[in-house]
């Protein structure tokens, strides 16, 4: 009887044009979707083209002890360095990394732990390294996270030059609903953008992560995220928090948009939402018409908000 081997398989990795070429053959049957890990060393969409004028954006995410940024600590900073086109808002090329731990000084919760793997051995004794960070912000124009609300109280708590710079959001500032896309975690919109992958809950591959989303389109509008991103982040908007409104409301500023908060930040408790700035009197006669008895909104308050402040505590 002769003997058939049955290890049919190659052990040889496959070389780039292979892989493409099996990409394309299964991507053809219709029945595969293939999911690549972002390399950005490798990454086609920069444009290499420097140009008069290019300005550097960083792309950022922290790792901390938990998510109250007054009491708890950043373990982890991650931080991408990418030059752009601010007027094509094309990403030209990557220009610097930063990738550092920090020890908090107390043991590390075993939730954040097991979502992140960091452990305490890896953070004891260490510290982030404040002169390379500084020198990054210092030439940064923009910093972009996913989920700048939480990310920039940490760093601004950190490092005080960061108040200097605008902020932009891509978890907040894009209407993915839009672009029907209901989950907003950063791992399905690099998929859902791209195709592309991460090692999710680390600092440097969540901001890379944020950069890789940045260098790709939206799925309906098919028009380039960054260039979305920029054209949203930089406008002034209205705040408007519906202070006293009836709690039998709640549902209806909901539907509209509106979301809690305490006060425990700003002082100021209860549903806001942004809209644009010519639309601050709009939404004041919507609440007066349909959330406040008698139409009296005297005890709603409307902030200006802009780059510089929004996310931070000072919105």
């Amino acid at each position: 009887m002769k003997k058939v081997n049955s290890r049919n398989y190659r052990e040889e990795p496959l070389n780039a044009l292979e892989a493409e070429i099996a990409i394309t053959a299964l991507h053809a049957t219709g029945e595969f979707t293939v999911i690549r890990k972002l390399n950005l060393e490798r990454d086609p969409r920069f444009t290499q083209r420097s140009v008069p004028g290019s300005k550097i954006g960083l792309c950022l995410d922290t790792e901390t002890t938990g998510l109250n940024h007054t009491e708890d600590k950043i373990i982890e900073l991650g931080i991408v360095a990418f030059e752009f086109n601010p007027i094509t808002a094309e990403i030209i090329r990557i220009t610097d990394r930063f990738n550092g731990f920090e020890d908090p000084g107390r043991a590390l919760p075993q939730e954040i732990i097991d979502i992140t793997g960091i452990t305490d051995a890896m953070v004891a004794g260490q510290r982030l390294d404040d002169d390379q960070v500084k020198a990054l912000a210092d030439k940064a124009t923009l910093v972009c996270c996913h989920n700048s609300a939480f990310d920039r109280k940490f760093v601004e708590d950190r490092y005080p030059i960061f108040t200097k710079l605008p902020w932009a959001c891509t978890l907040a500032q894009l209407d993915w609903p839009k672009e029907r896309i209901s989950a907003r975690t950063l791992e399905y919109l690099l998929y859902k953008c791209g195709g592309y992958s991460i090692n999710a809950h680390r600092a440097l591959d969540d901001a890379e992560g944020v950069l890789g989303l940045l260098l790709g389109s939206l799925p309906v509008a098919g028009t380039p995220i960054f260039k979305n991103l920029l054209e949203v982040c930089g406008a002034t908007t209205a705040k408007v928090t519906a202070v006293g409104a009836p709690y039998d409301k709640k549902d209806t500023l909901k539907l509209r948009g509106y979301r809690w908060q305490d006060g425990s930040s700003n002082g100021c408790k209860g549903w806001w939402t942004n809209v644009p700035e010519h639309l601050e009197q709009d939404e004041l006669a919507y609440l007066g018409n349909e959330i406040y008895p008698g139409g009296n909104t005297e005890s709603v308050v409307i902030k200006m908000v802009d780059a510089y402040a929004r996310f931070s505590v000072r919105e």
